[in-house]
C-alpha cells in the first residue's frame, strides 16, 4: 500500500475541508483511536480512514484505509498532538421523534464547544433519552466539540432544532420543561421531583436562556450557591443537575 506523502495530494485537500463546517455537508471528521472504535462498536457509516504506519495494524478494514504520513496526518486534524488515526464518517440524517417520551437535555445558543461536548457526554452517562440543540449552539461535529463528547454522539439521538417548533412539541406531549435562571420566579431544583419525562435546558454561557424560553418554560430552577461565586460554569451546572433528576 503506498503512502500518501504530499499535502497537496488532492484526496487530502478535499477531506480537509471537512475541518470546516461549511463543507460538512454529508460527512465529518473524526480524529484519535477511541472515537474510531466507539463509531465501529456503533454501527456508524464509515467512508475512509487515514492512518500512519505504526497504527496500520490495529485496523481490519483494508478496503477503506487510506495510509498517510505522520505530516499528512496532522493536516487532517485540529489536534496539537495527533494519535495516529482520522476517519471520515457519514453525517447520521437525525429526524426528531414524532413520539417523545423520555428525559431530554435541551441546549439553547450553548456557543462554547467544550461546554456543548461536556453536557452531551454527561447526559449520556446520566441515561437521558436524547439531546436538543438550538440552531446557534456550537456544531457537533466540529472536532473540539467531538473530543468533548468523547463518542457519545453515538450513543444517544442529538437533534438541531428550532426552539419554538420543540417547546411546542413538548406541550402537546404534555413534557414538563425547566429552565435554568436566577429570577424572582425559580425555584432550588431540590424542590422540584422530576417526572418520568422532561426537559431540562440550559442556556447561553453570558446572556443565560432567553426571555422567551424563561416565558415559554414550566418551572424555571436554579441552584443555590452558599459560597461568593456569582455563576456556575453551564457545563458544571448541568452536571449537577442532570444526575440529580434522575
Amino acid at each position: 500500500m503506498d503512502i500518501i506523502r504530499s499535502k497537496s495530494n488532492q484526496l487530502i485537500k478535499q477531506t480537509k475541508k471537512l475541518l470546516q463546517k461549511k463543507y460538512r455537508k454529508t460527512s465529518y471528521l473524526i480524529d484519535g483511536w477511541h472515537l474510531l472504535e466507539e463509531a465501529q462498536k456503533s454501527g456508524a457509516q464509515i467512508e475512509q480512514i487515514f492512518v500512519t504506519e505504526e497504527g496500520l495494524h490495529r485496523l481490519n478494514q483494508p478496503e477503506l484505509v487510506k495510509l498517510v504520513s505522520p505530516e499528512v496526518l496532522a493536516e487532517l486534524s485540529d489536534s496539537v498532538t495527533p494519535q495516529g488515526v482520522v476517519a471520515q464518517l457519514s453525517l447520521p440524517q437525525q429526524e426528531p421523534p414524532g413520539q417523545l417520551s423520555g428525559k431530554f437535555l435541551v441546549l439553547e445558543d450553548v456557543q462554547d464547544p467544550g461546554n456543548v461536548g461536556t453536557m452531551i457526554r454527561t447526559a449520556d452517562a446520566a441515561g437521558y433519552d436524547g439531546v436538543f440543540i438550538s440552531e446557534k449552539s456550537a456544531d457537533i461535529y466540529s472536532m473540539k466539540v467531538l473530543r468533548s463528547m468523547q463518542g457519545s454522539h453515538f450513543h444517544l439521538p442529538i437533534y438541531r432544532v428550532d426552539m419554538g417548533r420543540l417547546l411546542e412539541h413538548f406541550k402537546s406531549k404534555q413534557i414538563p420543561v425547566f429552565a435554568t435562571t436566577l429570577s424572582k420566579n425559580s425555584v432550588d431544583y431540590k424542590e422540584i421531583i422530576a417526572p418520568s419525562s422532561f426537559a431540562l435546558v440550559m442556556g447561553n454561557e453570558g446572556h443565560g436562556i432567553s426571555d422567551f424560553m424563561a416565558d415559554q418554560a414550566d418551572q424555571l430552577i436554579h441552584i443555590s450557591m452558599p459560597g461568593q461565586a456569582e455563576s456556575l460554569n453551564v457545563a458544571v451546572a448541568a452536571g449537577i443537575l442532570l444526575f440529580s433528576f434522575i
